[in-house]
C-alpha cells in the first residue's frame, strides 16, 4: 500500500510538474500599445494565435489617432511600463532609439533568424532604422500603410456620366493617372447633382493640429520635385524644400483645395474624409490603405460601387508612407516574452493571417506571392504605393519639424495668406532654425 500511495504521489508530482510551464506561461501577460482603428480590431484577432501556441496572455491599450502621440510619447518619456509593445509612428524611431526607449534588435534578429531583407526595402528604411540607411534597427515592419485614393466606382460607370466626360474632355472617365487628370475630374464632379443630391470633387486633408495637411501636402510636393534635403549634403534645404518645382505643388494643392472640396473642411484628416465617403459627399477620396477594407465592407459605398487606386503622379511618381513598425519598449518589466511575440509575428505563415485578417503585412513572402495583386481589390494599388513611399523626417525634433510645416502650410492653403514660394521659404527658416539648435548644421 505505501509503495502503492508512493507511486501514485510521484505520478502527481510529476503531473504537476509537466503542466508547470504552461501554467507559467498562462499567467504571463503582455500589454501591446497602438492606435484604436479597424487594423487593431484584427491585431486583436491574430494575436489569440500566439497566446494559443505560448500560453502568453495579451492585453491592449489601444486609444484614439486624436491623441495617439501625446498618450504614447508621454509614456515613453516618463519612462513608464504601461506598454510591453508599441506599434509607433515611423516618425518616433529616431527619438525613441536616441533616446533608449526602445530595445535595439539586431542581436536578437540574428540569433533567430529574422532577415530584413525579408520585409520590402522601403518599410525596413521607415519604420526600422536608425539611423537612416544603417542596418541599426529598432521595430519590425508591421503595418504597412500609404495614402491612397478611393473613387465611386459606379458614378464613374454611369452611362450618362461616362458620355457627358467624354464629350467636355475628349476623353474616358477612368482613375487619374496623374494629378492634372484628378483635377480635371474633381471639376467635372464638382457641384454636380447625382441621385437629388449635390456632390464634390476630391477630398484631401487640411487638418492643422497634428500631422493631417503635411500628410496630404507632400503627395503632391514629392510628384512635383520637392526633396527635403540636398542628397550630398544633409540638412541643406535651400533650393530643395522651396524648390520652383516645390512651389509649384504647393499651388496645385491650394488649387484643388479652391476648386474642388466640400465647404466646411478646412480642419480635417482621416475621419472626415471617411465620413465624406460613406455619406456619398465626394467622388474621390485621399486617405490611407489601412482604412480599405473597412470601406470595401461598407453597405452604402463598398462592394461593386467603390474603386481604389494609387497615388497619381506628376513630374515624378511618390507617396506619403504611413504605418508603423512594432517595437519593444525597454523599460518593460516582460522583455523576454515581448521578443517572443516579435518572433512570433515576423514568420510568414502569420503574416499572411495578418493580411487575410485585414492588416497590411510588409513581408515579401506576402506582397511578392503571386496571387497577391488579385487577393484584394485594394492588392494591386497597396503593392504599387509600397514601391513609391517617401517619410517626412525621423530626426528626434520630428514634432517640431512637423508643427512647423503644419502651420505654414496650412496658413497658405486654407487661411489664404501670403504665396506658395514665401510659405516654403519661411519653412525652410524654421527647420534651419531647428537642426541648429540640435547642432546639426
Amino acid at each position: 500500500m505505501e509503495k502503492l500511495l508512493a507511486r501514485v504521489s510521484a505520478l502527481a508530482v510529476a503531473a504537476v510538474l509537466a503542466f508547470a510551464p504552461s501554467a507559467q506561461a498562462q499567467s504571463k501577460q503582455l500589454t501591446l500599445c497602438w492606435a484604436a482603428w479597424d487594423p487593431a480590431n484584427a491585431l486583436v484577432e491574430l494575436s489569440k494565435d500566439f497566446t494559443a501556441k505560448t500560453g502568453i496572455g495579451m492585453k491592449f491599450e489601444f486609444v484614439p489617432w486624436t491623441s495617439f502621440a501625446d498618450r504614447f510619447l508621454n509614456e515613453l518619456n516618463s519612462k513608464g511600463k504601461l506598454c510591453d509593445l508599441l506599434i509607433g509612428d515611423s516618425q518616433w524611431i529616431g527619438g525613441a532609439a536616441e533616446n533608449g526607449h526602445y530595445v535595439k534588435l539586431n542581436e536578437f534578429f540574428d540569433k533567430n533568424g529574422i532577415k530584413m531583407s525579408d520585409f520590402m526595402p522601403a518599410t525596413v528604411l521607415g519604420y526600422s532604422e536608425w539611423p537612416k540607411g544603417t542596418p541599426n534597427y529598432w521595430a519590425l515592419p508591421a503595418m504597412g500603410d500609404a495614402v491612397g485614393w478611393t473613387y465611386r466606382k459606379d458614378w464613374f460607370e454611369r452611362p450618362e456620366i461616362k458620355a457627358e466626360f467624354k464629350k467636355k474632355t475628349g476623353h474616358e472617365l477612368a482613375p487619374p493617372k496623374t494629378y492634372d487628370q484628378l483635377k480635371e475630374i474633381a471639376q467635372f464632379f464638382q457641384g454636380r447633382t447625382i441621385d437629388g443630391k449635390k456632390v464634390y470633387g476630391a477630398y484631401i486633408y487640411t487638418e492643422r493640429g497634428s500631422e493631417g495637411i503635411t500628410m496630404g501636402v507632400t503627395n503632391v510636393l514629392y510628384d512635383w520635385g520637392f526633396e527635403y534635403e540636398d542628397p550630398k549634403h544633409p540638412y541643406k534645404m535651400r533650393g530643395f524644400v522651396n524648390s520652383p518645382d516645390a512651389v509649384k505643388g504647393l499651388e496645385f494643392y491650394k488649387s484643388l483645395y479652391d476648386c474642388c472640396t466640400a465647404p466646411g473642411m478646412t480642419n480635417a484628416y482621416m475621419q472626415e474624409g471617411l465620413d465624406a465617403f460613406k455619406s456619398g459627399q465626394v467622388a474621390m477620396q485621399m486617405n490611407f490603405f489601412a482604412f480599405w477594407p473597412g470601406l470595401y465592407k461598407d453597405p452604402n459605398v463598398g462592394g461593386d460601387k467603390i474603386g481604389f487606386f494609387a497615388n497619381p503622379a506628376e513630374k515624378k511618381h511618390f507617396t506619403q508612407l504611413g504605418g508603423q513598425g512594432i517595437s519593444v519598449v525597454s523599460y518593460s518589466p516582460n522583455r523576454d516574452g515581448a521578443l517572443q511575440y516579435i518572433k512570433w509575428f515576423a514568420t510568414p505563415e502569420v503574416q499572411k493571417r495578418w493580411w487575410a485578417l485585414g492588416g497590411y503585412s510588409c513581408h515579401k513572402a506576402v506582397l511578392n506571392d503571386p496571387g497577391f495583386p488579385k487577393s484584394a481589390p485594394f492588392a494591386q494599388g497597396f503593392l504599387t504605393s509600397m514601391g513609391i513611399v517617401k517619410d517626412f523626417w525621423a530626426e528626434p525634433s520630428y514634432a517640431q519639424l512637423l508643427l512647423a510645416m503644419q502651420k505654414r502650410v496650412h496658413d497658405y492653403v486654407v487661411a489664404g495668406k501670403g504665396t506658395a514660394q514665401e510659405a516654403l521659404d519661411a519653412l525652410v527658416s524654421d527647420w534651419e532654425k531647428v537642426f541648429k539648435d540640435d547642432g546639426k548644421m
